[in-house]
């Protein structure tokens, strides 16, 4: 259980926040958390209810801006006689902030945005930026900033704005601040000194990451600000870098440049508790989000699957599959992810399912081994074109190229899969499956299922008048299994092949 258990019947649950809450002392060895804390409360905001419109620092906040900004190197730090890290930088180089809705996640990072363009992290001529999925949620954290600035008359005096630019600039220092989008052009010249990356579960794309990313770097000294509400699927930018913030978490990978602050709920609690409501939602207890509003929602989600889903991953932070209506939910899937030894089931009784593409899709080989009396073993393969395969990744919004690397997909030469690497794999195969059918004492073969099976293929397409005047690559071709495959392996008619065969194996049963 991630957030703030304190009260509750899960208190005994590892709270990787418990020190936002607990008292215990933040190291600031120069006193560079207090400063930042100071330079906060300092800031009005034009929806503040406190007097004078003073910038609303809660203790849960204040305690987030001293552990990032306090723990500084107290000496120079050299490995292997290169300088790393200079006496009074920062330790905390990367925030993981995962917060749900309407917990003022973005007026605190646009206020920590000022400091480092306005206040006393600014430094000569650095650039600050907002990066988030579109232009329009890249400006949301701008305004917020620029409120700011205009509820304090003694800051509108000091800085050029051009909002046209989405561009504030500190002319004393030339320092500056800027929304950027994962939607226009990814430009890598850019040098950040201060990266907020906002609601990081949106990103289409990696290009706009991997740019503030890599510029991050160029300058000592840097910081990256996630701030983000939870997302959906595992196939993602956010997905990796949160999962590596937990990792942390738990001290299975240790990374003090890294600060994990990570209000989420598991999938498997209740989501109608509000107590987990509490825990999770940080400004509950300061009046932020509306407990009434969030009851409403809760009430909704009881008789819509859509708006639970909504809630539960938006108001409490719970990681949600990629689909809205999942198959398989992920966590009973994730239950049978053991390692498991090919070599092992060689000549065990097996069931084999191909699902080929040509262009679009991927083409999979699916086998499943019987295990014990109450589950199976399941190992695919899958195929994709080789030939442009970071464009496929871009259009279809998965990391293909990531999954090559990694041996997770096949790429076969060309751009359309290559249907001889598939048969080499469907050859190992079917020796299992042929396997399984002697231990039935059947006198089939999987060869002769398949030449059984593109028979009836053959019959349908023998049936739309393969005899006519139909043409294929410029000549009439000859009708012959070898042909029917070919012409099988374009996607819009090997589908509309199914669609027949599946209406008059209605029409024969109903």
């Amino acid at each position: 259980m991630t957030g703030n258990p304190r009260g509750s019947s899960m208190s005994e649950i590892f709270d990787p926040n418990a020190w936002i809450y607990d008292d215990s002392q933040i190291a600031d060895p120069f006193g560079y958390g207090e400063r930042a804390v100071r330079f906060l409360r300092g800031l009005r905001h034009p929806k503040s209810n406190a007097p004078g419109n003073a910038f609303q620092l809660d203790k849960w906040q204040e305690r987030i801006v001293r552990r990032i900004y306090g723990p500084r190197y107290t000496e120079d730090v050299f490995t292997n006689g290169v300088l790393e890290f200079r006496r009074g930088d920062r330790i905390v180089r990367t925030v993981a902030m995962m917060l749900p809705r309407g917990n003022r996640k973005t007026s605190l990072g646009a206020a920590l945005a000022l400091l480092h363009t306005i206040g006393p992290e600014n430094l000569p001529r650095g650039e600050c930026m907002v990066a988030a999925s579109d232009r329009s949620q890249a400006r949301i954290a701008f305004l917020e900033a620029m409120s700011i600035i205009d509820a304090e008359e003694r800051l509108t005096g000091k800085l050029k704005k051009v909002d046209s630019k989405n561009r504030i600039s500190n002319p004393k220092t030339g320092a500056f601040f800027e929304a950027l989008s994962a939607d226009g052009k990814v430009a890598h010249g850019h040098t950040p000194v201060f990266a907020l990356a906002d609601e990081l579960h949106a990103w289409p794309k990696r290009d706009l990451w991997e740019a503030i990313k890599t510029g991050l770097v160029k300058v000592p000294n840097s910081l990256m600000m996630v701030i983000s509400t939870a997302g959906r699927g595992q196939e993602n930018v956010a997905w990796d870098f949160f999962d590596r913030a937990r990792k942390v978490a738990r001290g299975e990978i240790s990374d003090p440049s890294l600060l994990p602050i990570l209000f989420e709920t598991p999938r498997d609690a209740d989501w109608q508790d509000e107590t987990l409501w509490f825990a999770a939602n940080p400004g509950l207890r300061f009046g932020y989000p509306d407990i009434g509003g969030l009851r409403q929602l809760a009430r909704e989600a009881r008789d819509v699957p859509a708006e639970r889903a909504m809630f539960q991953q938006l108001n409490l932070n719970m990681w949600l599959d990629g689909s809205a209506d999942p198959f398989v939910d992920m966590m009973v899937y994730d239950e049978g992810a053991f390692p498991v030894d090919i070599d092992d089931l060689d000549g065990e009784p097996c069931w084999l399912g191909v699902d080929l593409s040509s262009v679009n899709d991927l083409t999979a080989v699916v086998t499943a081994w019987k295990d014990g009396d109450d589950g199976y073993i399941v190992h695919p393969w899958f195929f994709c074109p080789e030939d442009n395969l970071r464009a496929r990744s871009d259009r279809d919004k998965v990391p293909y190229v990531e999954w090559a690397e990694a041996e997770h997909i096949i790429p076969t030469p060309g751009n359309v899969v290559d249907f001889r690497f598939v048969e080499d794999h469907k050859r190992v195969q079917r020796k299992t499956a042929n396997q399984r059918l002697k231990t039935r004492e059947k006198k089939l073969t999987i060869e002769k299922i398949e030449e059984d099976n593109t028979a009836i293929i053959c019959a349908a397409i023998a049936g739309w008048t393969w005899g006519g005047d139909a043409k294929w690559n410029g000549k009439k071709p000859e009708f012959t299994p070898e042909n029917v495959a070919e012409v099988m392996a374009v996607d819009w008619i090997r589908k509309q092949v199914k669609i027949a065969l599946d209406e008059e194996a209605d029409f024969f049963t109903t």
